[in-house]
């Protein structure tokens, strides 16, 4: 299969196309293309395009490609719809991706369109989706599942599965459960296949499946489903009825969306923003964060202020300020980059008095190293005297040490506290470390020189 690439002469020839309202080329050119694909073409298109291509092509494909559109291009197309054309794009779809769309429109629509869906059972099970916050494991879940009784043999398992396996678009599990649709277990479909039609699935099931609760965190689903790499895991109900079942696909996207939130902390933009949003949410979103900068940068300002002496005895100081600033900025980044990691991973182990031993022994190796390196620079390239090269050695060093230690010890600070450690690798390490940097550089200066 050659990959699909997307090109603006691809673009243009659509353009094209849906303006000369050739309805047949337009067909003949997107039959082969998969629906991933046109949604990245349609990205492209304006908003009338859009929804002309969306009208022009069969459900059973635009319903995949509504749930691939940015957002923002979504709801531009769904507010060009009628209520009897967005339910007829919602029975095609699963549940979770169905209520996710129901979910975008406007309150005094929703009810207008799910009265249009046709399968009756189908709209239950979105309604009954919706009810679930969209941060938790419900809100994630699929109501598609393949499921048998323990009480059933096999020839009637194979029966109801068959049934069952029409409304699912991937048969990842067989689950069993009880006369009261509490999980019992999963089914092997190897052991399905060599068993006697009249053995009772009770006595070929196996007991031990991972699951979760309708209420868990979306991180946490994403956590187990990627330590014991399965691509479904069941949703049970508070009280252990099988309401659902989460697949891979949708644990990506948590993942993904994750990632760049955090990618996004750590750069010091408070909230989840993308490049085409206004002016006004991405001011909102990185100001916050600039202030703090700025706050911290007269921090550093006064600071050096108050070594006025210092600095007017021995202005070659001032020269290394920027090392100084730049190595604590980037060493506690990445100690907290590290840690935040491990915390989200779930890998950090032990007592923290021993990741800051660790951390400490390592900070000390690094500072060497990099205080030899710059003794010899200073020495032979700024002709500093030796006091100089010591003391700037001695403060990187030092420097070095206490940014590792903070860059390690907030993170988990905050997450004993419920607070996201992502934004410890943001402005937050980097502002605190610049103005404790310079705060030591000076003070080792006021020491080793004697002022």
């Amino acid at each position: 299969m050659t990959p699909f690439k997307l090109t603006e002469e691809l673009v243009a020839d659509i353009e094209q196309l849906i303006e000369n309202k050739n309805d047949v080329e337009l067909n003949a050119l997107l039959v082969d293309v998969h629906y991933a694909d046109i949604a990245e073409i349609i990205n492209e298109l304006s908003d009338d395009e859009a929804t002309y291509l969306i009208k022009l092509l069969d459900s059973d494909k635009t319903s995949d490609i509504l749930t691939e559109l940015d957002e923002d291009i979504r709801e531009a197309i769904l507010g060009n719809l009628s209520s009897q054309e967005i339910a007829s794009e919602l029975e095609e779809l699963d549940t979770d991706d169905a209520a996710d769309i129901i979910n975008e429109l406007p309150k005094e629509q929703v009810q207008d369109v799910i009265s249009k869906i046709e399968d009756r059972e189908h709209a239950k099970d979105i309604v009954d989706l919706l009810r679930y916050d969209e941060n938790s494991a419900g809100g994630l879940m699929a109501k598609e599942l393949v499921k048998v009784n323990e009480n059933w043999n096999v020839l009637t398992c194979v029966k109801e599965m068959r049934a069952q396996a029409e409304n699912v678009t991937r048969v990842h599990s067989i689950y069993v459960v009880d006369d009261e649709d509490k999980l019992k277990g999963r089914l092997s479909l190897k052991d399905l296949l060599t068993t006697s039609t009249k053995t009772h699935i009770k006595d070929v099931f196996i007991s031990n499946v991972d699951y979760v609760n309708v209420n868990e965190d979306p991180e946490e689903v994403a956590r187990i489903m990627t330590k014991y790499d399965l691509e479904a895991i069941p949703v049970v109900d508070e009280i252990g009825r099988l309401v659902g079942r989460i697949t891979i696909d949708d644990i990506v996207d948590v993942i993904k969306e994750e990632a760049e939130r955090d990618y996004q902390m750590a750069a010091g933009i408070s909230r989840g923003v993308e490049a085409d949003d206004s002016i006004w949410e991405l001011t909102k979103a990185r100001l916050p964060w600039l202030i703090i900068g700025m706050f911290g940068g007269i921090g550093a300002a006064s600071i050096i202020s108050s070594f006025q002496e210092v600095m007017s005895t021995f202005p070659i100081l001032l020269i290394f300020v920027p090392l100084i600033q730049a190595t604590a900025g980037n060493v506690g980044v990445q100690s907290s980059a590290i840690m935040v990691q491990g915390l989200a991973n779930n890998t950090v182990k032990g007592e923290i008095l021993n990741r800051l031993l660790k951390e400490f022994t390592l900070a000390l190796i690094n500072g060497v190293a990099i205080a030899a390196i710059v003794l010899v620079i200073s020495h032979f390239f700024f002709r500093t005297s030796y006091l100089i090269s010591t003391t700037l050695c001695v403060a990187l060093i030092a420097v070095i040490i206490i940014a590792a230690l903070i860059g390690t010890f907030i993170p988990v600070f905050l997450d004993k506290r419920g607070v996201d450690p992502a934004v410890a690798t943001g402005p937050f390490i980097t502002t605190g470390n610049d103005i404790f940097g310079i705060l030591i550089y000076f003070s080792i200066a006021k020491v080793i020189l004697g002022i």
